[in-house]
This record gives structure tokens, sequence and C-alpha cells, in this order.
């Protein structure tokens, strides 16, 4: 009987489960988790609130030390039990997470007002992590006071917590701007931040002329702003212009650098020492960077080095001595450069410092936050300044309406006192006797519930004549705190004189010197001492290249590996650059003057690049960067550049050409003039001559127009300009023997036409194999 029972009661569940079971389109569902993914890492975890310049874990950290008295004065305690206290309560992620953001809240080096006090190892700028929880311990800094002083005032909303059992702020009521103080850096999904820290006085004086002035123009806020002012001090040499357009598109990239001095030693030497390093960089991280460059490893597998490595180690070993780390008590930053000898030039020296190590490097600016209706959002500076304000306005409004509710109160219940003091023995007398004392006070002297309620719990000693007095000058300074708030609430201008007010008192209290110099300065690169000496750039079939001095070789005199052959060679510069172009249309370039020399067989110029799987090169140019190129693929596409248009500096090339399907690069010839004739061989022996103003010029790449047209299943199998003497085309005849017709000029007439026809056949009993432009000699 019960086995029947629960049998009928499973086949209930199943049916009451299959009921609840919705058949949905799997990408519905993936679009629906990975967007709530997305809103929960934006706003829950990586990027900071315009309000308060906090991520959630942030807030939660100081909230909870604020709700265990650990404010500047008090004894720190333990970070193990700051960081259990936050998991417990408000945070319940991973404890080691939370402790790495509770210490970067109170390292110097990470934030320009560290909002916790921290005592013990909490890590260094070298990279060097912080002790464990067990060991640190941690108090509010005075900085906090910014965040946290008024948060008992009525002034934020609370929101539940994980689980239901308490409540925790939604922002903090920040006094100033944290956002742009100490920035803020995150990574989210589909979107990043990085907001660099600012000084409080600029940022804080900038506010007051906001204040002051509405619709302050942007250029006189940025005038007041000079910058970003970080930790470590160093050098912004961008321009004021360049710093103002990131400011005013809230995105965008500054230069920096270490800051140095010279000093003189015994016997004419000298030596840089860096006192100050840019943002985020750290002396060990430099001297790891010297490292690598003057004892290079070789990279990917190969087995060599690559050329600009072996001409980084010589330009660096013939400059740089040695190089030291002289940190300690006395100087905190203290990196020493010496040169190899002392005549080394000082401007030299240092450029190849600055040029090849992070003593010189970018920061990157992205202000993206929280807006006040919590949407992320790119900011410009001042939008942050604008947004920030309205959020203050708005806190010193609540602010001030709570002190005016508990003046007010107050204010009430002294009324009640001063009343019943007038008439002490009746109100004794009404207690001792009546049955319900509350009810016949209320009566006899016109009391609220409130008042007696206050009434019937004063103690003996407070109905004294002398407490009369003392309700009175209570009164009093009650009355003026009522007057000054009811002041403060009359209007919105009377809120941000207010507002105002405070900030300059901020700045007395918090104000400090600015740390990082703003500075333009050129930015320092590496300079080439390459002499222009006449080049000749040898490729093999198979991709090897390397270079010889000098022109005129006889290109039959080259040797190559087994199973190797010769492509080309091309007579430049070694000022010039090999552009190497793949199958799937990017452009790969390499100095001249980095390729191996002619000893051997050089290098792959794969190696050189960073190329990806299964892509091939199809076809190589060099020379100068005025160089006129035509690019022609196999489909009979092609278009007119420049080589410094196509020029890539990375390694890992430029996209250049858009190919059709099955489509590949062909050729890159040379132009002069760009209106060369230029004639197009298929593989069925047909030859079509355009003129070279009929192409179209596209500088920033493209697919290019149709050239010449191919025939059903006909390919297109060379291309060249036509010379002065016209080109010559190689192949057999039906009879086997190898043939080479010299076309000359007069005889090219008849096959040239209009880009894109499908051209002539150039005869019936000669199959072409390849054709070039007829030597003038």
């Amino acid at each position: 009987m019960n086995e029947k029972k629960l049998e009928v009661s499973r086949s209930l569940s199943a049916q009451d489960l299959s009921a609840q079971i919705q058949d949905i389109r799997i990408a519905d569902f993936a679009e629906k988790a990975y967007l709530d993914y997305a809103v929960s890492v934006v706003k829950g975890r990586a990027i900071p609130d315009v309000a308060d310049g906090l991520k959630p874990v942030q807030r939660r950290i100081l909230f909870s030390m604020y709700q265990m008295s650990l404010q500047v004065h008090a004894k720190p305690v333990k970070s193990a039990r700051v960081v259990g206290d936050v998991l417990g309560k408000f945070h319940p992620h991973g404890d080691q997470s939370a402790y790495d953001a509770l210490v970067r809240l109170a390292q110097d080096f990470s934030l320009r007002y560290p909002l916790i006090e921290g005592q013990g190892n909490f890590g260094s700028r070298d990279g060097d992590s912080a002790a464990a929880m067990r060991y640190t311990e941690a108090r509010l800094s005075k900085y906090s006071e910014l965040l946290l002083s008024e948060i008992d005032e009525g002034t934020v909303q609370f929101s539940q917590n994980y689980d239901g059992t308490m409540f925790e702020p939604t922002r903090l009521p920040a006094r100033l701007p944290i956002c742009l103080l100490n920035g803020s850096s995150g990574i989210a999904v589909g979107m990043a931040t990085e907001i660099p820290p600012h000084n409080i006085t600029e940022v804080s004086t900038a506010l007051l002329e906001i204040l002051k002035e509405q619709n302050t123009p942007e250029k006189k806020i940025l005038d007041i702003i000079q910058g970003p002012d970080f930790s470590g001090g160093g050098k912004i040499i961008s321009s004021r212009e360049e710093i103002r357009r990131v400011y005013v598109d809230g995105k965008g990239s500054l230069k920096t650098q270490g800051r140095w001095k010279i000093e003189s030693l015994a016997g004419g030497q000298w030596q840089v020492v860096f006192f100050e390093l840019p943002n985020g960089v750290s002396a060990q991280k430099v001297l790891e960077e010297i490292e690598e460059l003057t004892n290079p490893k070789v990279k990917n597998n190969r087995k060599v080095l690559l050329p600009e490595q072996i001409n980084s180690k010589h330009a660096v070993l013939g400059l740089l001595g040695s190089v030291r780390d002289e940190s300690g008590k006395e100087s905190s930053v203290r990196l020493v450069f010496e040169p190899k000898f002392s005549r080394v030039d000082e401007s030299e020296f240092l450029n190849m410092i600055l040029a090849r190590t992070s003593l010189q490097s970018s920061v990157q600016l992205n202000l993206v936050a929280i807006d006040l209706d919590n949407r992320p959002k790119v900011f410009s500076l001042v939008e942050i300044l604008n947004k920030w304000l309205k959020y203050r306005v708005n806190t010193v409004k609540l602010r001030s309406e709570f002190r005016l509710k508990k003046v007010n109160q107050r204010l009430h219940i002294l009324f009640g006192r001063r009343k019943i003091l007038k008439s002490i023995s009746e109100v004794i007398e009404i207690i001792r006797r009546s049955d319900d004392p509350s009810f016949d006070l209320m009566g006899r002297f016109d009391l609220s519930e409130e008042q007696v309620v206050d009434i019937l719990e004063i103690r003996l000693r407070q109905l004294a004549r002398l407490e009369l007095k003392k309700i009175s000058e209570e009164l009093k300074k009650l009355e003026v705190s009522q007057r000054n708030l009811k002041g403060i609430l009359k209007s919105k201008k009377s809120l941000e004189k207010q507002v105002a007010e405070e900030i300059r008192l901020d700045i007395e209290k918090f104000s400090d010197s600015r740390r990082t110099l703003i500075e333009e300065a050129e930015q320092a690169v590496i300079s080439s001492r390459v002499i222009k000496e006449l080049a000749t750039v040898v490729v093999s079939a198979n991709g090897w290249v390397r270079v010889r001095n000098g022109h005129g070789y006889d290109k039959n005199k080259f040797s190559f590996k087994t199973s190797d052959y010769l492509f080309n060679t091309f007579e430049c510069s070694t000022l010039d650059n090999l552009l190497g172009i793949s199958t799937l249309g990017r452009v790969f370039s390499v100095p001249v003057s980095t390729l191996p020399g002619i000893k051997g067989n050089g290098l792959p110029f794969s190696s050189l690049t960073q190329m990806q799987g299964g892509e091939g090169l199809s076809c190589f140019i060099a020379g100068s960067l005025d160089l006129k190129i035509l690019l022609v693929t196999k489909k009979g596409y092609g278009f007119k550049t420049t080589l410094s248009s196509i020029l890539s500096r990375k390694k890992s090339g430029k996209l250049v050409i858009k190919l059709e399907k099955d489509d590949q690069p062909l050729v890159a010839l040379p132009m002069h003039s760009g209106n060369e004739g230029v004639g197009f061989l298929s593989k069925g022996g047909y030859l079509h001559i355009i003129g070279g103003g009929e192409i179209k010029t596209l500088l920033s790449g493209g697919r290019g127009v149709r050239l010449v047209g191919l025939r059903d299943n006909d390919k297109l199998l060379a291309s060249c300009i036509v010379g002065e003497k016209g080109i010559s085309v190689r192949g057999l005849r039906k009879s086997g023997i190898r043939k080479t017709l010299d076309l000359s000029t007069k005889k090219l007439l008849r096959f040239i036409g209009k880009r894109g026809r499908k051209g002539k056949l150039i005869s019936p009993d000669f199959t072409a194999e390849n054709m070039e432009e007829k030597s003038a000699a």
C-alpha cells in the first residue's frame, strides 16, 4: 500500500515539474544569461560610481570598518577580522579578492589619497605582495572621513545585503569627488575604465569655479586642473592641447616620463639618477627591461636572435656602463645609470634610456563610470565634476533636512520641559496622585505625547531651577541652527553656497602640493644611426631574405639552400624598407638595415614578423617611403598606393588588400609617375595593357578596381610595368622549345585597351610562363 502511494506521489511530482518546464531556444537563453552576467560585472564588480568613486567591494570594506568603529584614531585590528566581517555581512565572494581590495585601498603608491591606514607589510611598488591577512592590521585613514562622516544623517539610500538580514549603503556621501581624486581601473564586459588620480586642491578649486559661475567655460576648468597627479610623481610630457583633448573626449592617452637629475662624479665622470618613475612603473621592471636588452634570449623557439635584438643590444651596450637600484630609506626611488665613458653625450644617453625602457610610457585614459541613473557612461572631465556636484547638492539637502528634523524634535522636547519647570510642584503632585499621569499632564499643560514621555523619564535632579537656565541656552543655540538650516534649504543657490563653503573647509584640511610635473617635451624615440648606403635585398622562393651592400650584382651568382632558388632582388638603400605581402592581403615591413648580411642564407622573412598560422607570402617590394606601388591580385583587381601608406610598424602586420574568396595578391609593382603602362598576362596567353592613369589610388587599402578581365577557367599569370623598350614574355613553343618573345612598344600597340577588358592572344602556338619589363640594356 505504501509503495503504491509513493509511486503515485512520484508521478504527481513529475507532472508538476513537467508543467514548470518551458522550451526556449538555446540562443535566447545564452543571450539573456550573458546579458545578466555583463550587467552584474559592470555594476557589481569593475566600474566605479561617479558619485563616490568606489566599486561595491571597496564601499563594503569602508562601511564595514566604519561599523567596527575603526576610525583614524582607533586601534587597528587584524585585516583578517575586517575581511571576515565584510564577507559575512555584505560581500559573499572570495576572501583573497576582498583582502586584495583592502590592501590596495591602503597602498600609498597605488592610491593618491589612501582610504585605509595599514600596519605591516602591504606590498611594494616593485610588485612584492602583501603579507597574509593574519599578520597585517588596518584602520580607516583621515581621507575616509570624506566618504563616511555623513553616512548616519539620512544622506544615502540603503539596500538589503545578500541574505536580507541587514542593510548596506548603495553609495557613500562623498564630500569630494573621490572618482577623480583616486581614479580607478577595471575591465568589465564590453567596456573598461581607466581614470587617473588628480590633485585634491586643483579639483576642489575647479568645483568652486563651477559653483561660482554657472556654465563655466570648459577651457577655464581645464586651466585649473592641469592634468593627472600620480602618487609616485613623474612627469607628463604631452602638450596642453593633447591633455585638453583627452579630457574633452573622455578617452585617449598621455605620454609620461620619470624625473631625473645628472650627478657629477670625480674624474669627470657623471651618472643619471631617476628619483621619480612613471605611473605603474617600478625600478625592478626597468632593471628587467635593461637585462632583456643587454642579454636577449631567443624567442618563439627560434634558433638565433632577431636582427633587432642584436641591434638593440649593441646600441645599449655601446652607451651604458652599469645600472643599479639604490632605493632605500633615504630615497624611496633612486635608479642610477652610469655611461660607459664620460665622453658619452648626455642627451643621447638619456634618449636611449627613455626610448628603450618604461621610464617613458603611455598612460591610458578612459573616463567610464556608473552614472547617477545607474547606467555606465563615458564622461568628459567637466561632466564628472558637474555630475558629482549634482549628487553633492542633493546630499547636502538630505543632510540638512535630516538635521532640521532632529533640531525640530529637540526643540519640541525642550519646549515641553520649559513649560513644566515653571510648575514643577504641580507636576510632581499630578504624577504622585494620578492613575494616568500622561493623560493628565497632557491636558493640564497642553503637552504632546512625545513631550510627556520625555518628562516622565526625567531624573529628579534635572528638575532643579538651574536646569531651566541650561534649557534656555540650548534653545537659543537650536533656534540659531534651525534658522541656518532653513536658510540652507530655502533655495538651490543657498544649497550650492553651503556646498562651496564645505569644499573650502576641506581644502584647508586636506590640500597638498602637486606631485606630477606637467612639462611639455619631445618624446624620446629610438634613434637610428644607419648611414645611407646602396643595398641589394635578395629574396628566395622560400621567403628567405638577406641584404648585400651596393648595386649591380649578377643574379646568377647568388647561392641558396637545396630546393630553394632566387625569387627576386631589389636595389634600394639601407634607409629603405622591405615589405612582404601575405596570402591574406596583410603587409609586413622590415627595415633593410636590420636584415641579415649576405653571408649564409639569411633568415626566413616570417621569423622577423608575427604571421598567422597558415599565412604565406605572395610577393615582396622594397623602396623608400615615397615609392608609388601598384598592387595586383590573381583575380585581376588592384589599386595604386604609396609605400608609406601601407607600411606597418607592428610585427603583426596591417591588412591592406581586401580579397575576394579564393583570391590572393599576385605582385607589387614599383611605379615612378603612376601613369606608366601596365601589362597583364593570363595563363591562357592573353595580354592586356592599360594606362596607369586609369587605376584608382587607395592610400588606406581596399579591394581596388578590376584591372583586367579573365575568361572562364583562366587566371592571371603575371603583371609588369611596360618599359621604354617594351616587355619580354617567356614560355614554350608547341614544339617544346623554350622561347622569349621581345615585344617592343610598337608591337604592344594592339594589346592596349581600357581597364577591365580581357586582352588579346599573343600567339596560338605559344604557352606563356612569365613576363617582365624589357631591360633598357
